[in-house]
């Protein structure tokens, strides 16, 4: 995959299945193929029941279906749970700041937009 992604590959995985927009219209419960073009060409989200019939069409997880759209969400998770380690950090420490911290420090592994502030396990109630 190119280092940015796509939107979504949805056109892609369904030509290298060789089936027409009318027929994975037909597999998604829709009539006719527009609603598929307009998932193709980003002009329409897809539902979530939508996204994950896509999945079981083309036997490939929705993240990579939609990879654009994951990493653009993905960015922005980060970027928020950095903000909400760092609101942690200033609140009192427990074992459940603690959990919340840890958990964090996971979602942004990796992420030079996350920093975390590390909370002291020693002062942990």
């Amino acid at each position: 995959m190119p280092s940015y992604p796509l939107s979504n590959y949805l056109k892609m995985h369904r030509r290298r299945s060789g089936f027409f927009q009318d027929e994975v219209s037909f597999l998604l419960g829709a009539e006719g193929g527009a609603e598929v073009c307009r998932h193709e060409r980003c002009r329409r989200v897809p539902t979530l029941e939508t996204a994950l019939a896509y999945e079981a069409i083309f036997g490939v997880p929705v993240r990579e279906l939609f990879a654009g759209v994951y990493r653009k969400a993905e960015k922005e998770v980060k970027r928020r749970a950095g903000r909400l380690a760092r609101r942690l950090h200033r609140a009192n420490p427990s074992r459940l700041t603690e959990r919340k911290a840890e958990a964090l420090r996971a979602i942004c592994f990796g992420s030079p937009d996350c920093s975390t502030p590390n909370h002291d396990p020693a002062q942990t109630k």
